[in-house]
């Protein structure tokens, strides 16, 4: 065999060989596009990117805001208020679901009828709620 010959054979099995390759990088290469991420380089901005994280971050805020944290600063402030109002003669419920008619206020405490000769003294702001005038009797 002269060497012609064998720099030709060696050159087909070389171009087959580059072949298989190229189609199965390009297999590989096909795959990776169709099942992964992007990957961006270092210094390349991302879509989206910084601008949106702050836009996501100001929603999220104002999701709280308006579905926890408000409501429950207007039930606080309407329940401040409850306790600064009582009166006496005022028909109230307790968070412990006492019904009685307030009949001596403090500054901290109150003290309620809850039958005849029977009161009890509580802290104000157990008070859950006041009534209409005459429910006890109708209950």
């Amino acid at each position: 065999m002269s060497f012609t010959m064998k720099y030709e054979e060696n050159m087909k099995h070389i171009k087959h060989a580059l072949q298989r390759l190229v189609n199965a990088q390009s297999l590989m290469a096909l795959a990776m596009a169709l099942f992964s991420a992007p990957a961006w380089a270092e210094g390349q901005a991302q879509p989206g990117g910084f601008p949106m994280d702050i836009v996501f971050l100001v929603v999220m805020v104002l999701v709280f805001y308006f579905l926890l944290i408000r409501p429950q600063s207007k039930r606080a402030k309407e329940h401040r208020e409850l306790v600064a109002n009582l009166e006496k003669g005022d028909e109230v419920i307790t968070s412990g679901g006492i019904l009685g008619k307030v009949v001596k206020i403090t500054d901290d405490y109150a003290v309620i009828e809850l039958d005849n000769n029977f009161q009890i003294k509580i802290q104000k702001h157990s008070v859950q709620a006041t009534l209409p005038k005459g429910t006890i009797k109708s209950i």
